[in-house]
């Protein structure tokens, strides 16, 4: 991909993704909001790629958006920060994705940092790592997800304790809060094994697991009970499901096409 401060590539059917400004402190500009919905459009759109590695290079995780040059943006385009047409990494309006997206993040994770982990499935920071969603102290509100899903992920006490004040919170807070799932000295490390491992299974599997579990979230757990016994039949029919009951029947790995 040729955006300079969102870089990709595809191995093993995971999709590297890089923020890539550290001399900013991967702090979101125009183009690298821009080159992250690049980035999770690929994901989207390539048969390949079955789940996504989303870090940072440099010390930093983000400080957040580049203020100065997004707030003339936002207002020049009416308050919207991705392309229609591109799937929005926030998921909050336009292309929904439907394959999952770990996160490794380290040093300062503020803003838009805390609303991409509320927007993904998995997400492993550093012990040390610096969290904050501290928009009130700049005279706005958190416009990526974070009013919603925070307390959702969170509870209520707990996001109101961080929302309301902007103060920070270390990675032990944040794994106690459920905001992130591990701990780890090398996140990227143990991201990257966990991405793997979401990309070897069945991939029509692990979307429709997830479509399931955002559905039911989303509209309610009788729209994901409905939906269950139509999206099981639909899989059952699947060469991957066939070859789930051979690996199983001849006890070994299974060899997953998503078809």
């Amino acid at each position: 991909m040729s955006n300079p401060v969102v870089s990709t590539h595809l191995d093993e059917h995971v999709l590297y993704i890089t923020l890539n400004r550290p001399d900013k402190m991967n702090a979101f500009n125009v183009a690298m909001l821009q080159g992250l919905a690049e980035a999770m459009t690929r994901l989207e759109e390539d048969s390949e790629a079955r789940c996504a590695l989303l870090t940072a290079s440099g010390g930093h995780f983000t400080a957040g958006l580049d203020l100065a040059e997004v707030a003339s943006y936002m207002q020049e385009n009416k308050g919207g920060l991705f392309d229609e047409e591109l799937v929005d990494p926030l998921q909050l309006q336009g292309r929904k994705r439907s394959k999952p997206v770990v996160m490794a993040v380290q040093g300062y994770c503020l803003t838009i940092g805390i609303e991409l982990i509320l927007a993904s499935e998995i997400t492993i920071a550093h012990p040390e790592t610096r969290f904050g969603q501290i928009e009130v102290k700049r005279g706005i509100f958190p416009f990526g997800g974070a009013t919603f899903r925070f307390h959702q992920r969170c509870g209520w006490g707990n996001a109101m304790r961080y929302l309301l004040t902007g103060d920070r919170f270390d990675g032990g807070t944040a794994l106690d809060m459920g905001l992130v799932q591990e701990l780890s000295d090398d996140p990227v490390a143990t991201a990257t094994a966990i991405a793997k491992s979401i990309a070897e299974q069945a991939p029509l599997a692990v979307q429709a697991t997830l479509s399931n579990a955002k559905l039911a979230e989303e509209q309610g757990e009788r729209a994901a009970i409905d939906a269950l016994n139509p999206t099981i039949h639909q899989l059952m029919q699947t060469a991957d499901a066939a070859e789930g009951v051979r690996s199983f029947v001849e006890r070994r790995k299974a060899n997953f096409t998503g078809k």
